[in-house]
């Protein structure tokens, strides 16, 4: 009897404990009590580089729309401008200017016509100069820079020239138109111009000396050593001017020439004692 109670005492009221893997003996009823496990926890986010910046983009500040001046309130996004190729690329694309095509020699001729005649007008010689500019104008009609420029200074000249009585009006005038005219070729002009100058100076050796040329231009020497003595008598100078002047070429080889000059000397060798 007493065997059999151990045997009941040996019987258990629970199942058997099974081994697990590891070795630990579990109950099924304590597996079955046991709470479900918790799910594993989240993996934590993945840390940024130290290399990788972070831009933070600016936060625009809120204008009211009185300053703005938006009805609506809403503020208006600032529009960068926008720059094209074209625009940002240099303009080391563009073809190079063409060169500046050579000056023709027509261009030296009227410049030198033109500087003639501004030298002219700065001497306030007005008819001289108009005469130059009217060369480049009429001459050189394509130089279109010089010619502007000549009609500019020809205008001076013209209302200089109206301002003026016409023809000259003194003595060294009539002398100097005497010249030009001689130089023009109008002998009988040359010598009215002189008639006139040697009345109102009778005196004036320079005048008597361009009368001289005039006539041997017209083809009188006689007369021409008559006021040749008279212009030497007054200014002793016009003796050395008269041997190497060639508009007096036609008299030099005359002895009536050579003689005018000795008794010029002997003219001048009694005032030179008085002065000594």
């Amino acid at each position: 009897m007493p065997k059999q109670r151990r045997a009941a005492s040996r019987s258990p009221s629970r199942p058997a404990a099974k081994k697990s893997r590891s070795g630990s003996r579990v109950s099924s009823a304590v597996k079955a009590r046991s709470p479900k496990l918790a799910k594993p926890p989240a993996k934590p986010p993945a840390k940024r580089p130290a290399s990788a910046k972070v831009v933070r983009r600016p936060v625009p500040s809120r204008v009211s729309s009185a300053k703005r001046g938006t009805p609506s309130g809403k503020l208006e996004k600032a529009q960068k401008p926008v720059t094209t190729a074209a625009q940002a690329t240099p303009a080391a694309n563009e073809p190079p200017a063409p060169p500046t095509p050579p000056r023709r020699p027509a261009f030296y001729e009227a410049l030198a016509i033109y500087e003639t005649g501004v030298r002219a007008l700065q001497r306030h010689d007005f008819e001289a100069a108009a005469n130059s500019l009217r060369s480049v104008i009429q001459g050189y009609p394509g130089e279109r820079e010089l010619v502007e420029r000549a009609r500019l200074y020809l205008q001076v000249c013209e209302r200089e020239t109206s301002r003026r009585p016409s023809g000259p009006q003194t003595p060294t005038e009539w002398v100097y138109a005497a010249t030009v005219a001689l130089n023009a070729g109008d002998v009988e002009a040359a010598l009215g111009h002189l008639g006139r100058a040697l009345e109102r100076a009778p005196e004036s050796d320079h005048a008597h000396y361009i009368m001289s040329v005039a006539l041997v231009d017209k083809g009188e020497p006689s007369m021409a050593l008559v006021h040749l003595r008279q212009a030497i008598a007054l200014n002793p100078d016009n003796k050395s001017v008269a041997l190497n002047d060639p508009d007096l070429a036609a008299l030099q080889g005359l002895e009536a020439f050579h003689r005018v000059l000795e008794t010029a000397d002997e003219a001048l060798a009694p005032k030179t004692k008085a002065r000594r």
